[in-house]
């Protein structure tokens, strides 16, 4: 028989869940926000460095690789140990790791670049410990036929998370703060979000019934993820979006000063672009769940149609973004945003639905690794790489390609759908 849990305790678990993923993407987007005042104080001659630019996208990658590095460890130790010290512990890492980039440690300009570096690197350790945790703490809270819409609510911390960060970003680092009073900001909320988490076991348990433990993962366990054909299809068509979607967010701030790209009355074009963001990203992310919930009953492939159709529609809006001249590109740009955004609840749904709750982390972890080192990992460098030797365009034409195999992928992966989820529900129930 399975344990239906009260409405409290996952209300307060999505309430705080959400809240912290809204400052996880506050803090990732930040970077990117003052990306330009950073590579002009530490490379105030890129002229005469033509790798600035690469270099600047490594500081993503230093981010990205220690996460998808450290997540696979953080997955199995979450099967375990308390899920929420885990996340508390590294949501605390995290902000002090973000507080610590705006840090001038002096030095030379060269020291103070590998400075940051590093404090990119722990900010992916301390992100490791919730990335592939707190939605498998939603997944188990809910019933499959509401997983999709609570994890589009969860996800909505995407796009205002990363709007809010480029929103920051912009405004202290044309403030007499500076660049580096926005990483200082985001420290504060961070260590009280942490602390909160270690007051959740125990009402969490309260409210939702005994967690029962979970056996020892084995070699087996992972193989398992591997012959579940919408497991991979789906893994691959989020590694070719967030390879899109993490070039993207690096380099959209770089991209309007090189097209020039005038000022939206009052505001910049940055915190225009994430204004823009906050609108299209909330309504894709809340459609795209809601699409997919109500598909459901009748194609049993609902996630993968709606969000494979969503990438296919926006592999033209980038192109277009690309051609068009301003303010008309703007048009183009909410356009490419909302359908990047559109599969955010219903891939991450999927993940939750194939996955049997004994091998639930292991699978975010397993996923969060595999997309971020062909997504996200080599996009920002790539795309910096690209743009030393040619252009902007030629680096955002590379994305918007990566937009249209990640839509092949997820319309392959429909057909498998109905019955791994079938399979995975039958292990939950047994």
């Amino acid at each position: 028989m399975t344990y239906r849990p009260s409405t409290r305790g996952p209300f307060i678990a999505l309430a705080l869940l959400l809240a912290i993923n809204l400052f996880n993407y506050i803090d990732r987007q930040v970077l990117a926000a003052v990306e330009p005042e950073i590579q002009q104080e530490l490379f105030p001659n890129p002229d005469a460095n033509v790798s600035a630019k690469t270099r600047m996208g490594l500081l993503s990658t230093a981010f990205l690789v220690t996460y998808m590095l450290a997540a696979p460890i953080f997955g199995v130790l979450a099967h375990r140990v308390s899920r929420w010290w885990l996340i508390g512990l590294g949501v605390i890492l995290w902000s002090l790791a973000s507080g610590a980039s705006g840090w001038n440690w002096g030095g030379t300009l060269a020291f103070q670049y590998w400075a940051l570096f590093a404090t990119r690197c722990l900010v992916g350790v301390g992100e490791a410990a919730y990335g592939p945790i707190a939605p498998t703490i939603l997944a188990d809270l809910y019933p499959v036929e509401r997983r999709g819409k609570i994890l589009s609510y969860f996800y909505l911390a995407i796009p205002v998370g990363s709007a809010l960060g480029y929103a920051l970003g912009d405004l202290v680092a044309h403030s007499p703060l500076k660049w580096r009073w926005a990483f200082y900001l985001v420290v504060p909320p961070g260590l009280v979000l942490g602390c909160l988490c270690f007051f959740m076991s125990r009402s969490i348990k309260r409210n939702s019934g005994p967690i029962q433990p979970t056996p020892q993962l084995r070699l087996k366990d992972y193989l398992a993820l591997l012959r579940t054909p919408s497991y991979v299809f789906n893994t691959l068509g989020m590694a070719a979006m967030t390879f899109a979607l993490g070039g993207l967010a690096f380099w959209m701030p770089d991209y309007l000063e090189w097209r020039a790209v005038a000022d939206i009355g009052p505001i910049g074009p940055r915190t225009f672009f994430g204004g823009l963001t906050v609108i299209a990203g909330l309504l894709a992310t809340l459609a795209g769940g809601w699409a997919g919930d109500w598909l459901r009953p009748r194609f049993p492939g609902s996630y993968f149609i709606v969000s494979g159709i969503a990438m296919l529609l926006g592999f033209p809006m980038l192109l277009l973004m690309i051609w068009m001249p301003f303010p008309l590109a703007w048009v183009f740009v909410f356009l490419s945003v909302f359908f990047l955004f559109f599969n955010t609840g219903p891939t991450n749904t999927i993940l939750a639905n194939v996955t049997s709750p004994s091998i639930r982390a292991a699978g975010y972890a397993v996923n969060i690794f595999i997309i971020h080192i062909l997504g996200d990992v080599p996009s920002p460098p790539l795309m910096g790489w690209i743009s030393d030797r040619y252009d902007r365009n030629m680096s955002f034409m590379l994305v918007s390609l990566m937009v249209l195999v990640g839509g092949v992928f997820w319309l392959c992966g429909a057909k498998y759908l109905g019955k791994d989820t079938q399979r995975a529900s039958a292990l939950e129930n047994g």
